[in-house]
């Protein structure tokens, strides 16, 4: 009876513990999707739905969030505070949201210089054709290396940071959009990008001409030696076909000249 008491006591406390922690979490998503996705390097679609896959990628790099997994998010979606949020798919989103997307204003003012960080593969492409973003998506800008580096990070581990005239920009007419910290742009010339100076090539080894090389390569190299056919003890390498005429007669002069 005593341990069976134990027991009981030390699942309540689990209980109480797991009841506490996705309070906590419940708590954390509304602030992330509700409160201030930008934040956290998030850019909800037009809809307000953040996909479960960036939403994770975010949340496991703050500090104390790593064990999250998309079970604790179902665990919070069927609790009793389910009714704050909404999923459609592989997305979430909160029914009340305090943050809003202005795409027919752009933003009067903004930093000269601005950061974005893209894939490796990206890199030259960046600086020779500029960037542009899908169809009916945006580029996301910060004027925060760090926070550029962190989004870029969660497609590439080692992004290469590049830096965006802005102020440039912005007075020949290429508009960018405020979204909290952060700020968007659906494409951005090559002319406004700098970065680091693309890896060079290593020069092609020039094709050596087989007519040269023929020329220069002469019939036997040192220490060779040109076999007889007839004496080659590796009888695989003979050549086939019909021997010779008067093979046997030569065969039998050798023996006879035999001691």
């Amino acid at each position: 009876m005593f341990r069976g008491l134990i027991f009981q006591r030390v699942q309540d406390g689990l209980a109480r513990f797991r009841f506490i922690r996705i309070e906590n979490f419940t708590r954390f998503l509304v602030y992330v999707l509700g409160h201030s996705p930008d934040e956290f390097g998030l850019l909800p679609d037009p809809e307000g739905f953040v996909g479960f896959k960036e939403l994770l990628w975010a949340v496991h790099e703050e500090p104390g969030w790593g064990y999250v997994r998309i079970s604790h998010i179902q665990e919070v979606l069927l609790g009793k505070d389910r009714d704050l949020f909404e999923v459609d798919d592989n997305r979430i989103r909160t029914l009340e949201r305090r943050w809003r997307m202005d795409f027919e204003h752009p933003a009067e003012t903004l930093p000269k210089l601005l950061y974005i960080a893209v894939r490796r593969r990206a890199h030259s492409h960046a600086l020779e054709k500029g960037l542009r973003a899908a169809q009916g998506a945006y580029l996301l800008l910060s004027p925060e290396k760090d926070m550029a580096l962190r989004i870029g990070r969660r497609r590439d581990r080692e992004p290469v940071l590049l830096e965006i005239l802005s102020g440039m920009a912005t007075t020949e007419g290429l508009p960018f959009y405020a979204f909290g910290r952060l700020f968007l742009a659906a494409e951005i010339p090559s002319r406004y990008i700098k970065g680091p100076a693309l890896p060079k090539k290593p020069p092609k080894s020039p094709v050596p001409d087989p007519a040269k090389l023929q020329e220069r390569m002469p019939d036997f190299l040192a220490g060779t030696f040109v076999l007889e056919e007839g004496r080659d003890p590796a009888t695989g390498r003979r050549t086939k076909g019909k021997k010779r005429k008067g093979w046997k007669e030569e065969a039998r002069k050798l023996r006879r000249k035999r001691p």
